[in-house]
């Protein structure tokens, strides 16, 4: 019989493996345009919710637990202008996934309950930051879900270029 920690890390670490294989058959099928488009103006594409994704884990995960010395770049994250080719995308993402695999395996009983800070959070305990990280990839996850049905949609003919007018603007 294996002890909480270990059953912990193993859990958690197979929680955020399956994230990584979900996130990854969402986005290899789609192309380089469907990766970078945002189907609505207020939201996020694809391709930007995984920089995200790997920024998060990254920073908090990386940089707080394992001591990586990750720099986050939070805001790029939302508005890179130069979008990358999506092999780079998730081969960055693969990593952080993999970096974040390693890290919840190696904690000890005593690691879980160590401190961990980061920007924008709450003081809190190891433990909680790694649940804190899978519910939020778990959030994002299905944002991609939607976002994928919604880039199957052909774009309706109307809403293809032409502004919308207002009666009484002289349609100009």
């Amino acid at each position: 019989m294996t002890d909480l920690s270990t059953t912990i890390g193993r859990d958690l670490a197979g929680y955020y493996q399956e994230i990584g294989r979900r996130v990854r058959g969402l986005a290899e099928p789609l192309s380089r345009e469907q990766l970078w488009r945002r189907p609505y103006p207020y939201g996020n594409s694809v391709g930007h919710l995984v920089l995200h994704l790997t920024g998060n884990l990254s920073y908090y995960i990386g940089a707080q637990i394992a001591e990586t010395g990750y720099v986050r770049d939070r805001p790029k994250e939302f508005a890179d202008p130069e979008p990358r080719p999506k092999e780079e995308v998730l081969a960055a993402f693969d990593g952080a996934i993999a970096m974040v695999v390693k890290t919840l395996e190696r904690q000890s009983p005593s690691d879980w309950m160590a401190p961990c800070t980061g920007f924008g959070e709450e003081p809190c305990d190891r433990f909680t930051m790694v649940l804190r990280c899978a519910a939020h990839a778990q959030h994002h996850l299905g944002q991609m879900i939607y976002l994928c049905k919604q880039l199957a949609l052909p774009l309706p003919v109307d809403d293809a270029i032409e502004p919308v007018h207002q009666p009484g603007d002289g349609g100009a």
